[in-house]
Formats: structure tokens, C-alpha cells, sequence
């Protein structure tokens, strides 16, 4: 077969050439943007702004004029790490510190609207120690040092982000500080502090209770929002303490429960706490890493009532827990290193035993005949209620740096791509067939799957290949990198949709809503289920990013190529059902910076120092 793919690859490559001559070339953009200063970054964010700093500031583009959407110059020149963006919300914070890594100002963006929202020095703080954005609530809770006027006093704020405007405010009368994440509750906020837990009343401006707890790095609170769980960590990761406290403030374990490591997921359940903390011990050497755990992750479930474990013996790891996953049943876990189990609320093991599987876990989803698992090195599904395996054989390939996979619902059946092949596996019985080899030019492997109305789509950097339903070639098309410079300078890959950076904190990594099992899905639902996920707050700007959310992606019918063409780099979009070249765009760089926004159908590129271009991908 792969001798027929080659031969079919280089008649269709020229009987499709004279098509590329005549693409329509788009060298003049469409929109046009002078930042104003030296670009340094940009980046692409889930609402589909481009955000740049620059040596001047932060400016935010939308296309639709050649205007900016907002030219934020207030802390002159914004470096990468200095930007905070909010995942699924239309936020970006810029912190800039001072001496001994204070932070001294802290701005918050709405990059949807381009409204600046709040800045720590127009809104009469000296010096932020913490600033904390808080979804679904869509509010903003700040402390710090107040300005000279007042006495510099330690403070705590709270805004409305639809609005900006400041909603309630508290002054501490001692010299506390806060030590880590508030909890924002319907009656209050919870501040933990560096000499206990204070609940405050922000509209009175009262204390309702004190707790002696201190250094709380963040909070959870049940639904009921009548217990909190605070958990209190080692600066060094070593171990964290969990505590639970009542609404009203007091004590309600006899003490706390210890676990090693830091928490990385906490779920609160009906039959009790499910808690998941990674030991890390790489950095450690001598004395100190034989007196040490081994680095893994420990699981836990504690009793609600009392903090004490209620497995008398945790499930062995031997690795990350990389999939974690809540079932009626039980808990059900995947780990890096390999390997899948489920245990029951009361401890039991319900697979008859531990599953075998490759190392990295890509995928864990349902299917109607059970779990669906891949990896790197193999896939296969298994029974939920018993582990066994529900494949005969599981599907085995060499370790692959990229595995595609799609599931073919008109005639039932997995499509997995590894290790230059793609394998066909019926979804009802099981059977493994070969469904092609695949021969990519530029010693690349498929990165993606996709099902197309006139076959399978597969797809990588430079290459593009549709096979019918039967595995035959219909065309192959290859756009050679224009070099290893400038394919490296590429600061995001053609059709990849920049995820927001945030700085990762245990309290985010535990409260994701990560922990259900989802099922086998394409990457447009699972956008769409991102945008339920929203659903829940409020604001212009929430909205706006929701329709993005749920619409389909501008460019669903063509994927955009950095090679070199006859006039210089640039992109040639290409159709993903004919193969033909429908469009040119020349750069004119043989080092371009560009991002490529697929849900928007629009291409930024770094024109010049100060200037960026925008395309019309829809065109």
C-alpha cells in the first residue's frame, strides 16, 4: 500500500500544481495596526483578541477597522511574564513589581471590550498583595496597602467586573496580610490571613468571626456553603494540611489530616472527600532523597465528619495520576507512567486487577462498549465495571511522539493513527485492521484526524492527505517547511487556538471541574462544552466570548500551510476536501511571527517592529 500511496501522491501532486500557480494572493492585508512601539509578544487569546506588548505597553486588536481595540501604555514597556490571562474569562491581568518582587501595580484588562477595569494606583492602593479574579461570581477581590491618605492601612476590596466599579470595602485595624485566596461566598468573604481566617461582611464593613488558622493558601466550600475545607501547605511541597471549618467559623475536626505532598485535585462528595497530592522529590539528593517518599501521587478519601481516612489501604500509584475521574462507583484513575484502576468509596478495588497499559495517557473517555483508553504505545477499551478489556488484543505500536484518533460513526469503527500507520478497530467486536500506511513527507506523522464528508482527512504541519472510507488515496499534498529557522520562529502553529496562560495554584488545579468523565468527542464539542462551562457568569464580555464558543470554526474547510512559495514564505491555505491551493498569502519574511485565529478566520503577522497585518482567512 504504501508504494500505491506514493504513486497516486505524484500524479495528483501534478496533475494539482498548475492550481497553486493561479491561488489568489493577498500581500496587502486587510487590516493594518500600528502598535506604537517594539512588538516583544503577542499572544492569542480564547476571545479571539490578539494581545501585544509592546516596549510601550499593551495593545489589544480586533479586526473591523484598522483602529486598536486599546493602547494600555500606562506601566510603559510589559513583558510576557507580566500578563495574567484569566482562562475562560475575557480577562488579562498586568502585574509590573518592585523591590524584592512586591508588586506595586496591578492593572485588569477587559480584552473583549478593551476597557481597563481597574488599576491598583487610580484606585488608591500603594502596593497589591493579592488580586484574585473570581468566576462565576465575575468579580475581583483585592488586598493590600492603602495609599498615604490613609495611613497605608492593609486592606481588602471587592469589584464588579461588568462594571469596574468598586462594590464593598474592608480596612484591617492589626497589621495582617493576606496569605492566600479568598472565598467568595453569598454571605461574605472568607480572608485568609498570616494570623487566621476572618469572615467579613463587605457591605457593613464587619467581622462576623475569627479563626486561629493562619497561612490558608486557598479554600473550598461545599454547595451548601455551610463547611470549608482550607488546606495549608509546606513552602517546599513537602506536605499539606487539611482543615474544615464551619459557616460560622468554628473547628469541626478534631484535628487536621496530614497528607504528603502538595493537593492537586479535592472533590467533594456525598460519600466523603477524594483528595490526590503529588510528591515531588527530583530536586533532592543524598540523605534527603532516601529519607524522602518516592515521587508519585498519593489518593486519599477522608471522612467528611471527622478528616480520618477511610481506606485502610491507599491504591498503589507507582506514578501521576494524569486522569481522575469521579464514577457513581467509585473513582476511576489514570497514571502517566501507565496504568488504570477504580476503587470503590469504601476502599475496594473493582477491577479484578490493576490495568496494564503504555506509558502517557492521552485519551479516557466512555463509549457504549465501555472506557476507551490511548496512549502512547497502545489503546483499547475495557469494561467500567470490571476492567477486563473488552478488545481481544489491545492495539500495540511503537512509542509515537504523535497519535491521531476519530471515531467513523457510519460504519462504526476507531480510527487511531501511530507509528506511520492508521488502524481500523470496530468498535463493536473489537477486530484491528490496517487502514493505511501513511508516508509523509518531511519525516512527519499524522497530528490530526478528521472525518470529512469525502473521506479522512489527515493532516500535520506540512502535510494533508484525504483517504476514502476504505483507506485509498484520493490525494496527497505536501508544502515543504521553508526551513528550519524560520519554522522554528513560528510562535504558534498554523491552525492551533492559543489556550490562555494562567499561573498555576493549587486551589485552580483541584476546582476545574475536571473530574467527571467525558465522552469520545471532537475538538469542536468539546469547545462548545467549554462554552456551558461559561455559562454561569454574566457580563457583555462573557457573552460575547460564549457565541465564539459555540460557533463553528471560520476556518473548518481549509488549513493554512507555512512553506515557500514563488515570491517569498508565506501561507497557502488549502482546501481540506479537493487539495487544491485556494489562497497565497506572502509574508515576505523568511523568519515570520504570526498566529492564525481558526474560530475567527483571521491571520495576524508581525509586518514589521512595530506593525501588525491582519488577513481575512474567509475570503
Amino acid at each position: 500500500m504504501r508504494h500505491l500511496v506514493k504513486n497516486l501522491k505524484l500524479s495528483l501532486v501534478l496533475l494539482l500544481t498548475a492550481t497553486v500557480v493561479f491561488a489568489q494572493k493577498a500581500e496587502t492585508p486587510d487590516f493594518s495596526y500600528d502598535t506604537g512601539a517594539k512588538i516583544n509578544d503577542m499572544t492569542l487569546t480564547q476571545g479571539g483578541t490578539l494581545v501585544v506588548a509592546t516596549n510601550d505597553g499593551l495593545v489589544g486588536i480586533k479586526p473591523g477597522s484598522n483602529d486598536l481595540l486599546f493602547n494600555f501604555t500606562d506601566y510603559g514597556k510589559v513583558k510576557p511574564e507580566e500578563l495574567t490571562f484569566i482562562p475562560n474569562a475575557p480577562y488579562v491581568v498586568v502585574g509590573q513589581t518592585g523591590f524584592a518582587a512586591i508588586i506595586t501595580k496591578k492593572a485588569v484588562i477587559d480584552y473583549m471590550s478593551g476597557k481597563k477595569l481597574f488599576s491598583s494606583e487610580e484606585n488608591g492602593w500603594k502596593l497589591i498583595m493579592t488580586c484574585h479574579i473570581m468566576m462565576p461570581q465575575n468579580k475581583l477581590v483585592v488586598s493590600g496597602q492603602r495609599k498615604a491618605a490613609e495611613k497605608y492601612t492593609m486592606a481588602v476590596a471587592i469589584y464588579d467586573l461588568d462594571s469596574g466599579s468598586q462594590e464593598s470595602f474592608f480596612a484591617f485595624k492589626g497589621s495582617e496580610t493576606v496569605s492566600g485566596r479568598p472565598l467568595l461566598l453569598e454571605s461574605g468573604l472568607i480572608i485568609p490571613t498570616t494570623k487566621g481566617l476572618i469572615k467579613v461582611d463587605m457591605t457593613a464593613g464587619t467581622i462576623a468571626w475569627k479563626n486561629e488558622l493562619k497561612n490558608v493558601g486557598w479554600m473550598v466550600a461545599d454547595a451548601s456553603e455551610k463547611e470549608i475545607y482550607g488546606f495549608v501547605g509546606k513552602a517546599n511541597g513537602s506536605s499539606t494540611k487539611v482543615h474544615k471549618i464551619s459557616a460560622s467559623g468554628q473547628d469541626l475536626w478534631p484535628e487536621e489530616h496530614k497528607v504528603k505532598g502538595s493537593v492537586v485535585n479535592f472533590e467533594i462528595l456525598p460519600e466523603g472527600l477524594a483528595i490526590v497530592s503529588n510528591v515531588d522529590n527530583s530536586g533532592k539528593s543524598g540523605l534527603g532523597k532516601l529519607t524522602s517518599s518516592r515521587s508519585e501521587s498519593k489518593i486519599a478519601f477522608l471522612s467528611a465528619t471527622t478528616g480520618e481516612d477511610l481506606w485502610e489501604k491507599a491504591p498503589k500509584t507507582k506514578g501521576y495520576v494524569q486522569h481522575f475521574y469521579v464514577m457513581d462507583d467509585g473513582i476511576l484513575f489514570g497514571i502517566y507512567e501507565g496504568g488504570i484502576n477504580k476503587i470503590s468509596f469504601d476502599g475496594k478495588t473493582l477491577f479484578k486487577k490493576p490495568l496494564k497499559t503504555g506509558e502517557n495517557i492521552l485519551t479516557m473517555a466512555s463509549t457504549e462498549q465501555g472506557l476507551i483508553y490511548i496512549t502512547s504505545e497502545d489503546a483499547n477499551i475495557v469494561n467500567l465495571e470490571t476492567g477486563v478489556k473488552v478488545w481481544d488484543k489491545p492495539l500495540k505500536y511503537k512509542r509515537a511522539d504523535a497519535v491521531s484518533s476519530t471515531y467513523v460513526e457510519k460504519n462504526n469503527r476507531y480510527l487511531i493513527g501511530a507509528d506511520e500507520n492508521i488502524y481500523s478497530v470496530n468498535a463493536s467486536t473489537g477486530e484491528i485492521t490496517g487502514f493505511a500506511e501513511v508516508d509523509f513527507d518531511g519525516k512527519e506523522d499524522p497530528t490530526g484526524i478528521d472525518v470529512r464528508d469525502s473521506g479522512i482527512l489527515l493532516t500535520s504541519d506540512q502535510n494533508m492527505m484525504l483517504l476514502d472510507f476504505e483507506g485509498v488515496l484520493n490525494w496527497h499534498e505536501y508544502h515543504r517547511a521553508p526551513g528550519k529557522s524560520a519554522f522554528g520562529a513560528i510562535l504558534m502553529g498554523a491552525l492551533a487556538v492559543a489556550s490562555a496562560t494562567t499561573a498555576a495554584a493549587s486551589y485552580s488545579e483541584a476546582n476545574n471541574n475536571r473530574n467527571r468523565l467525558g465522552s469520545y468527542t471532537t475538538r469542536g464539542q468539546s469547545y462548545a462544552d467549554m462554552g456551558d462551562a461559561m455559562a454561569m457568569a454574566t457580563g457583555a464580555s462573557v457573552a460575547e466570548m460564549l457565541k465564539r464558543f459555540k460557533a463553528t470554526s471560520a476556518t473548518a474547510n481549509a488549513q493554512f500551510i507555512l512553506t515557500k512559495l514563488e515570491d517569498g514564505v508565506g501561507l497557502v491555505k488549502v482546501n481540506k476536501d479537493t487539495g487544491i491551493a485556494e489562497k497565497e498569502i506572502i509574508l515576505k519574511d523568511k523568519k515570520p511571527e504570526y498566529k492564525v485565529d481558526e474560530f475567527g478566520g483571521i491571520l495576524y503577522y508581525k509586518a514589521s517592529n512595530n506593525t501588525i497585518f491582519a488577513y481575512d482567512l474567509k475570503k
